[in-house]
């Protein structure tokens, strides 16, 4: 038993493992594919956007280069845009552009790009105590609720030693410098744009390995600092905040039993927001909107009403293919880099959550096994159209689950893991239960392709279930045929001739009994001995072996025909091939029967005996078929005789016999009504001793009957005149008894 279940276990539980393994490791593909579905519900269903939220991005667009020049432009006209801004009531103004060096525009630097001469002299000399074009540009931004952006980088060489701390930080539970990404280097402003602003922000994007972005980080540490990204630091400045709030493992209400899990959320004034361990939050995206977008050149021409200004976040950034600041996101392939800061404020106010909890791997570890462990003990009573039918049932339903807790709790659930437990072990049983039914399926037709129909094989391979291959008790339709006189007949040939003969009356006598549906159970000498309803059940197995009798006379009238033409052209004497055929019916032991290494597929019981005894007695009736009351019940409609009330050797019980004079349509015929009408005249007049009246009426239906039973009624005229005149016994009772078998 455990080595007939042990390659089925092993082909169920290799592929869960491997699911379970893949689940846990997150290989980068598998992360793909899953945040790739993960972006599929955003594109289906993505974060609405409103007039309302209080984001603008003031854009370096195409427009704007063209009508105010190419890029970089004088700090001058960036301490212009500045100050429209805050006259119009910006609550913040943020820079998705780095100032890190010095205008060349500003009047030093135009007098030091000129030649050196005379030209260079007089134009400095005119410049000289013009005001420097940062230096404005400072004095405007000091003056002015404005974010500036800053650069972390990998590479600490010419780093500064800290970055000015515009802010506070308070941490409650774990350390926060933990878990945040480190990187040791930093690009910033210039020092005095740096000390002029109100904060200072990273500009620094995280994507996945496909290069999306999903995630903004709220902090990255630079060296031993938390800095903030520029979209954070533009939520603190426009509410007036002083101080991020750190929420990590172990904080109070946040017990993590002395495990460093990561960050949990962060407060920004009055926002507070969840993040993952590494204190990224996964932004909840929109569709670009052109509402969202202001052109420079517009803002500086006055163009722009003040409500679409005062009280908001004014982000400034570019969209102008030229400048490159193109990122992909889950429903974009390229949008401006200042978009995405945009698109995370808007998340942040708008109170979007978007989160893969910490605990979902661990639940979708635990669903993948039981999945995988339901389907492997499923699998084998519901087969593999069953399994497929309740495998695509439960995938529908994780992903229907993963969309609805995506839709309404703003989880990111991943069904995969599980689908590919479920999927793994559905493919990796089913090749296995395919192979043992292959297999199953060979053995059965080796098993019995010398016995049964090929129809029957493909019914008995494509369900073996019907099959009972250790030995039952049925109840079959026996059949025995025997060649008469074969002794004479193998003595006219030597013994290749004789096997050539043999395999010529057996092939169409074998044919019919499996065009019949019946069984072959085997050859003994020039017999052959079948039987019906087994292994398949055959409710009219009576009905198809007495017409496999049928079909056995006819195939022997044209078999003798053949073989009367090749003896006339040889000049020699024919041979004519008569058989007996007994049919019994009855309980029977069927099943496999032989030695553990080699067996048969056969029947045991009274039943084959007394259809081997019915063969026996053919020849002594002179008819071609004897047959049992049982069989002759089960065949009604054929053409039946009964023959005699006979008690054959080993049984105390006589059997009513019966013989077949012809097929259905001839039990039809007139002629068939009167051989009826002598024939139950003269069985009547035997039966009561009037032997005189028997003889005459055996007579005249001798002329009336068909050759197959011819001789059966001059055996009864035989019989009636040996006893004609002779004292009838007072025990009479009119049964043949046979003492042969």
């Amino acid at each position: 038993m455990i080595r007939r279940h042990a390659p089925y276990a092993a082909a169920v539980t290799l592929p869960l493992l491997a699911a379970l393994a893949l689940i846990v490791w997150q290989p980068r593909f598998y992360s793909i594919i899953r945040n790739n579905l993960f972006d599929l519900y955003q594109q289906v269903r993505p974060r609405a956007w409103s007039p309302d939220l209080p984001v603008r991005i003031v854009d370096i667009d195409d427009a704007s280069l063209a009508a105010l020049g190419q890029w970089p432009w004088p700090r001058t006209r960036i301490a212009e845009m500045i100050t429209r801004l805050t006259e119009n009531g910006a609550a913040a103004i943020a820079f998705d552009v780095m100032f890190a060096e010095a205008d060349r525009t500003s009047p030093d630097a135009l007098a030091a790009q000129l030649p050196a001469g005379p030209t260079r002299d007089t134009v400095a000399q005119a410049l000289q105590g013009l005001p420097d074009n940062d230096s404005q540009l400072a004095e405007v931004v000091r003056s002015s609720p404005v974010v500036l952006g800053m650069v972390l980088t990998p590479n600490q060489r010419d780093a500064p030693p800290a970055v000015p701390m515009k802010f506070g930080i308070a941490a409650a539970g774990d350390n926060p410098l933990l878990f945040a990404p480190k990187l040791e280097g930093a690009v910033l402003p210039l020092p005095q744009l740096v000390e002029a602003a109100s904060g200072l922000g990273a500009l620094n994007w995280l994507p996945d390995g496909d290069q999306i972005v999903r995630h903004v980080p709220v902090f990255l540490r630079f060296r031993d600092q938390l800095v903030p990204s520029l979209g954070a630091e533009a939520l603190r400045v426009a509410q007036g905040a002083s101080t991020y709030v750190v929420r990590s493992s172990n904080a109070s209400g946040d017990e993590a039993f002395g495990t460093h899990t990561g960050i949990l959320a962060v407060r920004i004034g009055a926002i507070e927001t969840p993040t993952d361990a590494s204190g990224e939050v996964r932004l909840r995206v929109g569709p670009t909107e052109p509402g969202r977008f202001i052109s420079v050149a517009r803002l500086l021409a006055g163009a722009i009403p003040r409500e679409e200004i005062e009280g908001r976040i004014i982000l400034v950034g570019s969209s102008a293919a030229g400048l490159l600041d193109l990122r992909a996101t889950p429903l974009n392939a390229a949008v401006p880099g200042v978009e995405i800061q945009a698109q995370f404020i808007e998340h942040l106010v708008s109170g979007a959550r978007l989160a893969r909890p910490d605990w979902a791997i661990g639940a979708e570890l635990v669903l993948a096994a039981l999945l995988g462990i339901a389907m492997a003990v499923t699998l084998p009573f519901a087969g593999a159209l069953g399994g497929a039918i309740a495998g695509g049932l439960v995938v529908g339903a994780l992903f229907f689950a993963s969309w609805w807790a995506f839709g309404n709790l703003d989880l990111l659930l991943d069904p995969l893991g599980p689908v590919i437990a479920a999927s793994a072990v559905y493919v990796g049983g089913t090749i296995l239960l395919y192979s043992a039914e292959q297999r199953q399926k060979r053995w059965v037709r080796d098993a019995f392709g010398r016995f049964v129909s090929p129809a029957v094989i493909e019914q008995l391979a494509s369900d073996p279930a019907r099959l009972v291959l250790g030995g039952e008790t049925r109840t079959l339709t026996v059949m025995f045929t025997d060649v008469r006189s074969f002794t004479s007949i193998s003595e006219r040939m030597d013994a290749q001739e004789l096997t050539r003969f043999m395999n010529r009356y057996l092939t169409p006598m074998t044919d019919v009994v499996l065009a019949q549906g019946g069984t072959l159970d085997k050859y003994i000498g020039d017999a052959i001995m079948a039987f019906w309803n087994a292994p398949l059940d055959d409710p009219a197995h009576g009905a198809h072996a007495a017409r496999a009798a049928l079909a056995m006379l006819d195939e022997l009238v044209q078999f003798n025909r053949t073989l009367r033409e090749e003896a006339a052209e040889k000049g020699e004497a024919p041979i004519e091939v008569r058989n007996g055929i007994g049919l019994a019916t009855g309980d029977c032991c069927v099943g496999n029967l032989g030695s553990s290494k080699r067996f048969d597929y056969s029947a045991l019981g009274d039943t084959v005996n007394l259809a081997s005894r019915l063969e026996g007695a053919t020849k002594f009736y002179g008819v071609a078929v004897l047959a049992t009351q049982t069989t002759r019940d089960l065949a009604d409609g054929l053409a039946w005789l009964e023959v005699d009330l006979t008690r054959v050797k080993g049984r105390t019980q006589p059997q009513r016999l019966f013989t077949l004079a012809g097929d259905a349509t001839f039990a039809g015929s007139p002629a068939f009504s009167a051989l009826v009408a002598h024939h139950d005249a003269m069985l009547a007049a035997y039966r009561r001793a009037d032997f005189v009246t028997a003889e005459r009426e055996a007579a005249r239906a001798g002329e009336l009957a068909p050759p197959t039973i011819a001789r059966l009624y001059a055996f009864y005229g035989e019989r009636c005149r040996l006893r004609i005149g002779l004292a009838v016994d007072e025990a009479w009772d009119a049964v043949t008894t046979l003492e042969e078998k």
